[in-house]
């Protein structure tokens, strides 16, 4: 594997009509361990449109946005890998390798938030890519993002496993006192190094839990997001990180199942195969138990808990370490509305209106 990576493979997409075999020509090959890992290449673009809405009845929000392309997070088990076929990459390497920064996103949501016909409901950032991931350090699309959504006083949720969110406490503390963000960080592991292999490019156990605390500290609304649950692998960790998010102050907890769409089976079986070959048939087994016979079901409504006995042993485990840690789901306040001003276009005709 390349350190730092969470994939060393540039798996073709389903889309190409190109397939590439590899062949023992008898030359020696460079060690594993001996090869550089690629940088992380960036590549503008500029959106024709930034907000995203939703169908699908699994999911509990409308509108979403994602400030990136790719993930530079490395997560092996991303179901988000399979979107860069799309763009005719390779959802292994690539996906965190690769990556478009939405260099004019914010400059959209101004126009998209000033249409006349918008209606306003609470928009996610980090649905299918980090917005905290590395490369926002340089970029700060998402903070342009959350400046305009402040400045509009318009509802945001934000879900990462990033520990760059503090950056932005600033904007998340003013958008708390009208009830205008909530925020989900997501955790999969206490394990550290069970998390470096997993997740090579993301934040710490450790600094997730001081980010929930940070945030809860200045009033931000918090919960964690138990995701994935690994059968064989993390599924033990349950009640623990509930319990540890619990003490670092969240409000409500979910979980998800490990979700292997298209492209990311092959890659985590490899992963599997890599590091925990001897728990390798075990997990999949149990994931084939929770998905009808095969590794994943897509169908809205299996796809994030899966079915069958070993899911609703699961989801039992979860509903008591809720319980325990006086964190069941309730019927909380929705996010404030009413407060939103749209942007005021910039055309010659504002200098008619009085600011």
């Amino acid at each position: 594997m390349l350190k730092g990576r969470g994939t060393d493979q540039r798996i073709a997409n389903r889309f190409s009509h190109r397939k590439t075999d590899s062949v023992d020509d008898g030359w020696p090959n460079l060690d594993a361990a001996e090869q550089s890992a690629p940088d992380t290449i960036c590549t503008t673009e500029q959106a024709r449109s930034i907000i995203t809405r939703n169908r699908s009845p699994d999911v509990p929000f409308e509108q979403s946005i994602n400030p990136y392309r790719g993930c530079e997070h490395g997560c092996i088990y991303c179901f988000a890998r399979p979107s860069h076929a799309y763009i005719d990459l390779s959802p292994g390497l690539d996906f965190e390798t690769r990556l478009t920064v939405k260099t004019n996103a914010a400059e959209r949501l101004r126009a998209e938030l000033a249409r006349p016909g918008y209606r306003c409901q609470p928009i996610v950032l980090g649905t299918n890519t980090d917005p905290y991931q590395p490369i926002e350090r340089q970029w700060r699309v998402t903070r342009s993002l959350l400046e305009v959504l402040e400045t509009c006083r318009h509802p945001v949720s934000l879900i990462t496993k990033g520990g760059g969110i503090l950056r932005d406490l600033d904007l998340l503390e003013s958008l708390a006192t009208d009830n205008l963000v909530s925020v989900m960080v997501s955790l999969t592991s206490l394990d550290s190094g069970l998390k470096r292999a997993l997740e090579p490019r993301a934040a710490s156990p450790g600094t997730r839990l001081r980010v929930i605390r940070a945030l809860r500290e200045r009033g931000v609304p918090t919960g964690a997001l138990i995701a994935p649950v690994i059968p064989a692998l993390t599924d033990h960790e349950l009640e623990s990180l509930v319990e540890s998010a619990a003490g670092a102050g969240v409000q409500e907890a979910g979980y998800v199942l490990l979700r292997l769409p298209r492209e990311v089976q092959p890659l985590f079986q490899r992963w599997l195969e890599e590091h925990a070959p001897g728990r390798a048939e075990h997990v999949m087994s149990l994931l084939r138990q929770a998905h009808g016979g095969r590794a994943y079901d897509a169908c809205f409504g299996h796809r994030m808990r899966g079915k069958g006995p070993w899911s609703d042993l699961l989801e039992q485990r979860f509903r008591r370490a809720l319980r325990r840690h006086g964190l069941e789901r309730r019927n909380g306040v929705p996010f404030n509305t009413h407060s939103f001003r749209p942007p005021v276009p910039d055309t010659p005709q504002r200098s008619l209106f009085p600011e």
